[in-house]
């Protein structure tokens, strides 16, 4: 199995959600870990990255393209660019 390494920081839960979706419809391995502080039960998280995204190097210009998609599909809130 290959090595999982950091491939891109995900926004907010609903990009996570979505972005996890179509990687599991495509069958590509990945790992959504959140940034949430568990020192704060969880309810502290910064304003504009909600976590990140792991998978096998090899799959990187996939799951890019697969988020790029999504961007254009629904892009993000106003206030964040």
């Amino acid at each position: 199995m290959e090595e999982f390494v950091n491939i891109t920081t995900i926004r907010d839960e609903l990009q996570a959600r979505l972005v996890a979706a179509v990687l599991e419809e495509r069958e590509i391995p990945h790992v959504l870990r959140s940034y949430r502080d568990l020192a704060f039960n969880g309810v502290f998280q910064g304003p504009s990255i909600w976590g990140r995204i792991e998978a096998p190097a090899s799959r990187r210009e996939e799951i890019l393209t697969v988020i790029a998609d999504l961007d254009e599909a629904v892009p993000p809130p106003a206030d964040e660019g």
